[in-house]
């Protein structure tokens, strides 16, 4: 099973205090991610940005884990 990464962006200081929160396969988040910035946050899209961004990501906690 591959597992999901989380981009969230309450761990980017900016001044919307954006809340959003994306989760899928690393290339999925990673494309929404920037599209995200791009369209919200005024960034331009660059590989700069998605390296950033894949540079952030956190593997998703399984909600179905024991312990």
């Amino acid at each position: 099973m591959t597992v999901r990464k989380i981009a969230d962006c309450r761990e980017t200081p900016s001044v919307m205090n954006c809340t959003l929160t994306i989760t899928g396969e690393e290339n999925e988040v990673v494309r929404a991610a920037a599209e995200h910035a791009v369209s919200v946050h005024g960034h331009e899209d660059s590989e700069d940005l998605r390296e950033m961004i894949r540079g952030s990501l956190k593997d998703e906690r399984s909600s179905t884990a024991t312990g």
